[in-house]
């Protein structure tokens, strides 16, 4: 008698986990549980036009439950030590970005579920949608950038929430630029959108933006102020920023460690940007209360002339 794979996509990536990696399905049914139709619709989507062969859903799945026992293991020696280990950006981007085994397996895959499994990156999702979103829909805008597309989910759901606008993607990672491509056009949003295998510091270019997005790149850089100067750059002077900053979380590319949101807001107000507004949520509550916990700020930001 054959055994069909379930057609719920939720469903499916259970199945999957059962045989993959086990410990993340009480991840899936605690979302399912706590954010409810939407975030199994919002992520069956994703799932079902990016993953949805058994094959590659299997592969994405292997690669999320690598990346996500490598930053327990990292979480756990920075809870000893309170500190990241020492690396340079040119270090780390060696060991992320440019490695093409790993970003392609592991890293774009892992990063991609932990958005709509860990309940701080997806709450940190839908306060973009809900606040800067309707924000940039109300404003009619028709041009936006993004400033390390990752996987392109930030990119996509902006596409998808303002039908008029087009958008530019940059990163230094041509992985990073090939995984966001695919996605935005399994959505069938590749005609508004192009990417640019550019570092926007070293060459910003000539153009400005009304809405200009960063998602979890300050903790990568070494002077995130400089980097906060350069999306101020290429916002126009009405224009609003996204940009958020992770928090004591210790993963492979992290080397700027915020331990409060009071430290990027200092390097926000240094780089000549106004907070418009904010949202702060942890991973998880700590055992004790000393004990360091990830957490995740979203910021919305405006020029301050």
């Amino acid at each position: 008698m054959a055994v069909h794979a379930p057609a719920n996509p939720i469903d499916r990536l259970l199945s999957v986990m059962e045989s993959t990696a086990r410990f993340a399905r009480d991840s899936v049914r605690r979302s399912r549980e706590e954010f409810g139709p939407g975030w199994e619709a919002d992520f069956g989507e994703t799932l079902a036009r990016l993953y949805g062969s058994e094959p590659s859903l299997h592969d994405a799945v292997k690669g999320y439950g690598a990346f996500a026992m490598d930053a327990m293991r990292r979480q756990k020696r920075f809870e000893k030590e309170l500190a990241y280990p020492a690396k340079t950006y040119a270090e780390a981007a060696a060991e992320v970005y440019f490695n093409e085994d790993y970003m392609r397996s592991q890293y774009l895959p892992g990063l991609l579920l932990s958005h709509y499994l860990w309940p701080h990156h997806y709450q940190q999702l839908h306060y973009f949608r809900s606040f800067y979103l309707s924000w940039a829909a109300q404003q009619g805008t028709a041009d936006l950038a993004e400033v390390g597309v990752g996987t392109g989910l930030y990119s996509r759901v902006a596409l998808q929430t303002l039908p008029q606008a087009r958008g530019t993607g940059f990163d230094i990672s041509p992985m990073s630029l090939d995984f966001t491509q695919a996605h935005v056009q399994a959505f069938g949003l590749q005609d508004r959108f192009e990417g640019q295998l550019t570092n926007i510091l070293t060459d910003p270019g000539h153009r400005t933006y009304a809405a200009v997005v960063c998602v979890e790149v300050l903790e990568h850089l070494e002077d995130p102020t400089a980097m906060l100067r350069g999306l101020r750059d290429i916002t126009t002077p009405r224009g609003r920023l996204f940009v958020t900053a992770a928090l004591n979380a210790a993963n492979a590319d992290h080397i700027h460690l915020y331990r409060r949101p009071e430290d990027v807001l200092a390097q926000v107000e240094s780089a000549g940007l106004h907070l418009e507004h904010c949202f702060h949520a942890r991973a998880y509550a700590p055992a004790e209360a000393s004990q360091p916990v990830p957490a995740s700020l979203a910021m919305v930001l405006s020029r301050r002339e």
